[in-house]
């Protein structure tokens, strides 16, 4: 069975004061539907040169990298038993990115997510508790800050994720299976990926690598030939289990885009959070040409049926119709699901766009107010739902 997971962090749970491995939900399910070609790997010379322009060795990029990488570990505590009167105490470990000399580090939401405790371990083996300033969800972004030293932090610098190239050398840093500071190399595979988020909305523009990327990878980083980081290292598609529902590396990985990353982190840092456009529409990935709305209503795993477009929302409120085929935003072509996703992704709440869609052979031009991305897609009922990954 083929699985689509989020590189949760590595998890164990302590009932009673015994230690127990924890299974990871299948909440971290994806897809991709991208069809960009994948290259086959590179072969490594010695010592391993990820850029001909640069030569810089593995080595020489994990030198330049590894004090700006640091281990993050996380602990909950929960109700257990029938009625909940018991206590289940749980640990997760990932991996995060110093984003600045102010302790701001940037990491996945689900690292940190429902944490009732977060603790940084830098590569020096110096520890801090940190707090988390904010998340976004539906982008799997998460920035926690330290107090400490600025001496002790030493920031990455972070690339326009749009200039990066199928066939790109890359490395990744992280803690896999409990392993901090933990290099693998790669090249990037394939770009323009969707993937969905831990809320079941859709993250655009992802970086397929081939670098290994485990559990506890999540929230390092995906560094390129020059020392910059290009992505978060964030899911995997694997076939391979450990029995308790964590995937490990079948060489198909993916990191949110470093460009979204820095634009959402920079934005909870100034307001503590960070909302998502919202047009609130169901696509139709089969149909070539532009992003179609779905005609009908789609079932879902639940078996209940979601409304190609959600009542009330962005879409509905501008006159959008179920088989409307969107080709531009703002005059820009799209020509795909994939590409209409980034592009809206781009924008911000409240924004005034123009879509141009084709209807019954007729070109129209409809402006549609973006709303804010809810916390998950709505639940369908009766046909009035309308959630799914592929919505924007």
């Amino acid at each position: 069975m083929k699985l689509f997971r989020l590189v949760l962090p590595l998890l164990a749970g302590a009932v009673a004061g015994a230690i127990v491995a924890l299974a990871v939900g299948g909440s971290g399910s994806t897809r991709t539907i991208s069809s960009t070609t994948v290259l086959p790997e590179a072969n490594a010379a010695q010592p391993a040169s990820l850029g001909p322009a640069h030569g810089l060795s593995v080595s020489q990029l994990y030198r330049r990298s590894d004090a700006g990488v640091v281990d993050i570990t996380t602990s909950s505590t929960q109700s257990s038993g029938i009625f909940g009167f018991g206590r289940q105490r749980t640990e997760g470990e990932g991996a995060g990115v110093v984003f600045d000399k102010r302790g701001d580090i940037l990491t996945d939401e689900h690292v940190v997510s429902g944490a009732n405790s977060v603790t940084v371990t830098f590569p020096t083996g110096r520890k801090a508790k940190a707090t988390v300033l904010g998340s976004n969800t539906g982008a799997d972004v998460a920035v926690i800050r330290v107090h400490v030293p600025a001496s002790v932090l030493h920031p990455l610098p972070f690339a326009n994720s749009a200039g990066v190239q199928v066939g790109d050398g890359v490395i990744a840093i992280g803690s896999p299976f409990g392993l901090p500071n933990t290099v693998t190399t790669g090249i990037v595979s394939a770009v323009g990926r969707t993937i969905t988020a831990p809320n079941q909305f859709t993250i655009a523009n992802a970086i397929q690598t081939d670098a290994a990327i485990n559990p506890g990878n999540s929230g390092g980083p995906l560094i390129d030939s020059n020392g910059q980081v290009i992505g978060l290292n964030d899911q995997i598609e694997t076939n391979n289990t450990n029995g308790q529902g964590q995937g490990s590396s079948s060489g198909v990985g993916f990191a949110t885009p470093s460009s979204s990353d820095v634009h959402i982190a920079t934005r909870i840092i100034s307001s503590g959070k960070a909302q998502n456009a919202y047009v609130g529409v169901s696509l139709d990935p089969t149909v070539q040409g532009g992003a179609a709305i779905s005609k009908t209503a789609q079932p879902t795993a639940s078996g209940c049926q979601q409304s190609p477009i959600v009542p009330g929302g962005p879409a509905s409120k501008a006159g959008l119709k179920p088989g409307d085929l969107i080709t531009a935003v703002n005059g820009k072509r799209v020509t795909s699901v994939d590409q209409f996703v980034g592009t809206v992704a781009g924008y911000a709440p409240g924004d005034i766009v123009t879509f141009t869609i084709k209807r019954s052979g007729q070109t129209l031009h409809v402006n549609v107010k973006l709303g804010a991305q809810p916390k998950s897609p709505q639940a369908c009922s009766g046909g009035g739902g309308g959630g799914g990954g592929l919505l924007p």
